[in-house]
């Protein structure tokens, strides 16, 4: 007998986990479980527990993060990846609409025209950076990775939290680029957002007792090809990756941090606010900078 493999959530026997049911026992895995007042239980047990009636928003189960949980425990992921095949193909038909979005600290469209970019308060570019591609295969590697790292974080954050950590580790990855690069030096992909992801995916795995190695290998390996070239055939931008690593794992240890109450709530959105704020604090000092060499 094999005891050193973790049980298999009942509802999908392809997933590992190290929870079970707190009434029935059966193991569940992070989209399955649903908090309560100890431990976790399965949906079958919240539902047999409750009822057929209505129940108010405060009783409803709860994700891991706190969040109520989602019919749809994948909703945003599947947007989110709709957006960015949205503005591929927009940024196809129109080819001119990519500088207006990628990120530019300052530049010239050509000589004698104005000088644009964020410095000159096309703050925007922080974000619509992140949902911009202008290749196929750039577009596709990163939304399958939005897809498989980002479905089961939504569903053990719930879709405010898990949203908050995609944008806010899209923004920390372009605040990065934006201080390090040249300010002349085109940006763009979500790659940034989706390295957040990973970081907090790392810790999610961390909280629930995963086994660590091959998350661990995986955050390595992604790292190796940011900052490896492999023929010089893609320029990839570490700023965004480093920046949004980081970011995604504050904010995953913000989310997950066992706390219960009101200050669960506080720790959370509070965290998403400091975070929001030095981001804010590093492209204003950027543009500051920039500015001075008018």
């Amino acid at each position: 007998m094999d005891t050193g493999r973790l049980p298999r959530c009942y509802r999908h026997p392809d997933r590992d986990t190290g929870i079970s049911c707190t009434r029935c026992e059966r193991p569940i895995c992070p989209e399955c479980m649903i908090s309560a007042s100890v431990g976790f239980q399965c949906p079958e047990c919240v539902r047999e527990g409750s009822g057929t009636g209505h129940r108010p928003a405060a009783n409803a189960p709860r994700n891991l993060a706190g969040g109520v949980v989602a019919a749809d425990p994948q909703l945003v992921t599947k947007i989110l990846i709709g957006i960015n095949v949205a503005v591929f193909f927009v940024a196809l038909i129109a080819p001119a609409v990519v500088i207006q979005l990628e990120l530019l600290g300052r530049y010239r469209e050509f000589p004698g025209a104005p000088i644009e970019g964020i410095s000159t308060g096309q703050y925007h570019r922080l974000l619509t950076s992140v949902f911009l591609h202008v290749e196929w295969w750039h577009l596709v590697g990163n939304m399958l990775g939005l897809w498989f790292i980002g479905g089961p974080l939504e569903a053990a954050l719930g879709r405010a939290r898990y949203l908050a950590v995609y944008l806010l580790s899209g923004l920390g990855g372009s605040a990065l680029v934006y201080l390090l690069t040249p300010s002349n030096t085109p940006t763009l992909g979500a790659s940034g957002a989706i390295f957040g992801l990973l970081g907090a995916t790392v810790v999610l795995a961390r909280r629930l007792r995963y086994e660590m190695r091959p998350v661990i290998v995986m955050v390595v390996l992604m790292l190796v090809l940011t900052f490896v070239p492999f023929g010089g055939a893609l320029s990839i931008s570490w700023q965004a990756h480093v920046g949004g690593l980081i970011t995604g794992a504050v904010l995953g240890l913000a989310m997950l941090w066992p706390v219960t109450g009101r200050n669960r709530a506080l720790v959370q959105w509070g965290t998403c606010a400091v975070v929001f704020v030095l981001a804010a604090s590093v492209i204003l000092l950027r543009t500051a900078e920039l500015t001075e060499l008018t």
